[in-house]
């Protein structure tokens, strides 16, 4: 469909990122997804329970992990359904951090994470000079936002794919986007 590399990135690269991952893949996209955290985390019991993972650790291994932990919080709660999803997709969670490949655009759900994308890039050495379009879509951090976000983050990307010049048309596409979304976008030009 289109020669874009693009990235997908979250906090924990769980739920938006993958789910804006998973809606891109089945498009046909040239896709990857990350997390920037310095750890995964995943509701627990309690809100000041969380589960906390090492990005090494794979879906299936955090999978199996919640089920022996509670099988039926873990299902209610959507957590399992979003596991199986992911390891369907990939292997385990990835840290943008980590990540050294090129990439054409990068969407953040949320701008904290933005920022530390905008962070990371300005701290590389540049190997290429290649211009990465990074783009911010606030999502909030549940199943049902993840859903309707993944379908904004394919809209957005299936009209920059289509353009002819992106560095030229990109903030006039955004704005347009903006518009008809209702939410805010935030749009950096950073390089690779």
């Amino acid at each position: 469909m289109s020669d874009l590399r693009i990235a997908v990135v979250c906090s924990s690269n769980m739920n938006r990122s993958m789910e804006g991952h998973s809606c891109l893949s089945k498009k046909g996209f040239n896709v990857r997804s990350f997390g920037t955290g310095n750890q995964v985390k995943l509701p627990g019991p309690a809100p000041n329970m969380p589960n906390i993972y090492d990005f090494n650790t794979t879906y299936d291994e955090i999978y199996k992990d919640l089920l022996r932990k509670d099988p039926e919080l873990y299902k209610t709660n959507g957590i399992l359904h979003m596991l199986d999803r992911n390891r369907r997709i990939k292997p385990k969670p990835e840290r943008f951090q980590s990540c050294k490949d090129t990439f054409d655009i990068i969407v953040s759900c949320e701008e904290r994470v933005f920022d530390q994308i905008v962070e990371e890039l300005e701290s590389r050495e540049r190997s290429e000079n290649h211009p990465v379009h990074v783009i911010n879509i606030d999502i909030q951090d549940n199943h049902e936002e993840a859903t309707i976000g993944a379908f904004l983050i394919k809209n957005l990307i299936t009209q920059l794919s289509e353009c002819e010049d992106i560095d030229n048309e990109i903030d006039e596409i955004i704005q347009e986007f903006e518009h008809e979304s209702n939410r805010n976008i935030l749009h950096t030009l950073q390089f690779m």
